[in-house]
């Protein structure tokens, strides 16, 4: 059973340290978010590892926004809830397109520099089932680190932001169903109180849920088992996307090959050469990741080989080494020549659609407990994230949180608190042999595919692994680990429950989609159970 805090503490003999607002993650969604809401607030933002480590910093293909005048909110909207498979929020997705190209004006503003063209125009590129070129990047295939770059610069600068580097943020704390703060571990193991107005989680994604992921290993689930201990509600969390086309090679990492490759005319060959994707959907490589993705698992079966090919060796030259030059170089570091080879790839976890339910201004049912980026559920990808939605909501919500926090009252007392858990044992256990454990299952069981029996075994598994909750646990691999264990849990709970298929979600056991029954989300919480909710606003 997962506990309400996972460490022992006394609020009152804590040091304590007060400000308006907590900003725990320093990806896009926490900078930008810090960074518009220390125009009227002291922020204290907190990093796990150094301000420039974060699933930001990886994203390659870029931020999608509409600037071009043949472009339009409308065409985003249908493109982003096509992709959605139904489950999308309109009302979000209509926040996302009409907002988004302001937010983006506003990180040019905060010195992120896009790729313009010879005339000065921005280059726009397009990626998988986008109707059109609305993705803006930075020197080609960088855009996360760019936009890392400038906003860490810009949060260095302003003095009402307190960074707090390589500190690790455990757990909340609530008082009668709001958030007043935060249980922080320094980097020498010692706690503290922060006091906060409100706390924004942005935390990033889940990534490490598996053994193959495009993800850093900083990405551990922290945002969703933070809020779902302190009663937040978790929200669409069986929809995880498989990024088609990761780097399969001896030595190397899962290395991401950005869906701009495809965009800029790469084809998909399975080992024998033979290209496959117009067999799958009509949009072929650029069809939404989900099916790219199981088209290449399927074509991995039929030909009993361990990944496929990406193949652009018929564009030139100049456009691979000047659109890809981190792809290209990082390659290169393998003997792979993106100019004159093919590039084995095989699908790797890269998103989670769900995460910590939220409203439109990034509010989540615990009151004052914001989140935002990744590790929320704003609505906005339904059952499958459209290609570099991401970054944009991460800034659109990050401004709306911001709105909303100008308008919390002031923190009442806060009362004394001691947690002290009886049955915690003072034992260990190994942290990183668990952690490869949990991938392995999730890796087997809770995969691209899908089915009842697997998903009922990892379940029992990931239950059993729960005695660690009861450990002495002391320091942040350990509490990583348990977030991780509590994302596996919750997202395996589901995907059992969803007899059906959509989006990032496919049961071999139940192919198709099903709207008569399943056009709905599946919300857990601490205090509630799984529930399930109809929502009107989606929108296919």
């Amino acid at each position: 059973m997962i506990p309400r805090y996972i460490v022992d503490f006394d609020l009152q003999a804590l040091p304590r340290m007060k400000t308006d607002v907590a900003v725990i993650g320093a990806g896009i969604a926490g900078l930008y978010t810090a960074l518009q809401t220390s125009e009227f607030a002291d922020v204290v933002l907190i990093s796990k590892k150094g301000l420039d480590d974060s699933n930001t910093r990886w994203a390659q293909g870029g931020i999608a926004a509409v600037t071009a005048k043949s472009d339009s909110p409308a065409l985003h909207r249908q493109d982003t809830l096509i992709a959605g498979a139904g489950l999308s929020s309109f009302s979000a997705v209509e926040v996302l397109v009409h907002e988004g190209p302001d937010r983006l004006k506003e990180l040019i503003a905060y010195g992120t520099e896009f790729d313009r063209d010879e005339q000065g125009r921005y280059e726009l590129t397009q990626e998988g089932a986008h109707s059109k070129r609305r993705i803006l990047h930075a020197n080609g295939d960088a855009t996360g680190a760019e936009i890392v770059r400038a906003l860490s610069a810009r949060v260095k600068e302003q003095p009402n932001i307190h960074v707090l580097e390589h500190h690790f943020a455990i757990d909340v704390i609530t008082q009668d169903g709001e958030s007043v703060g935060v249980i922080v571990q320094k980097p020498g193991g010692e706690l503290f109180f922060l006091e906060a107005k409100a706390t924004v989680l942005a935390t990033g994604g889940a990534g490490q849920l598996y053994r193959y992921t495009t993800n850093p290993d900083i990405a551990t689930a922290d945002g969703i088992g933070i809020a779902y201990r302190a009663g937040a509600r978790i929200k669409d969390v069986e929809f995880i996307q498989f990024h088609p086309t990761a780097l399969y090679y001896p030595g190397a990492p899962r290395f991401l090959i950005s869906e701009a490759v495809r965009g800029e005319g790469a084809i998909l060959r399975n080992s024998n050469g033979e290209r496959f994707m117009e067999k799958y959907h009509p949009q072929k490589e650029l069809a939404p990741r989900d099916i790219v993705a199981r088209a290449i698992v399927s074509e991995m079966e039929q030909t009993n080989a361990s990944f496929v090919y990406l193949d652009i060796t018929h564009e030139s030259e100049e456009l691979i080494k000047h659109r890809f030059p981190t792809i290209y170089n990082f390659c290169l570091q393998y003997g792979l020549d993106m100019v004159t080879d093919w590039i084995p790839v095989a699908p790797a976890c890269h998103y989670i659609m769900g995460g910590v339910q939220t409203d439109l201004h990034g509010e989540t049912s615990t009151k004052r407990l914001f989140a935002c980026g990744e590790a929320s559920c704003t609505g906005v990808h339904g059952a499958n994230r459209l290609a570099s939605n991401s970054l944009s909501e991460a800034v659109v919500f990050g401004h709306r949180i911001s709105e909303r926090i100008k308008e919390l009252p002031e923190l009442p007392v806060i009362h004394a608190l001691s947690v002290t858990s009886e049955r915690r044992e003072p034992r260990r256990f190994n942290t990183r042999q668990q952690r490869i454990k949990l991938q392995k299952l999730m890796l087997r069981h809770v995969s691209v595919k899908r089915h009842e029996k697997g998903l009922t075994k990892a379940l029992a598994e990931l239950e059993r692994m729960e005695q660690y909750y009861h450990f002495q646990n002391d320091e942040k691999e350990a509490f990583e680990f348990l977030n991780l264990l509590n994302a596996a849990v919750l997202t395996t709970k589901a995907a059992l429950m969803r007899e059906e298929s959509r989006g990032g979600h496919y049961r071999i056991d139940f192919p198709n989609k099903d709207d008569l029954i399943w056009r709905k989300h599946l919300i857990q919480a601490m205090n509630e159970g799984v529930q399930e909710e109809s929502d009107q606003d989606d929108v296919e």
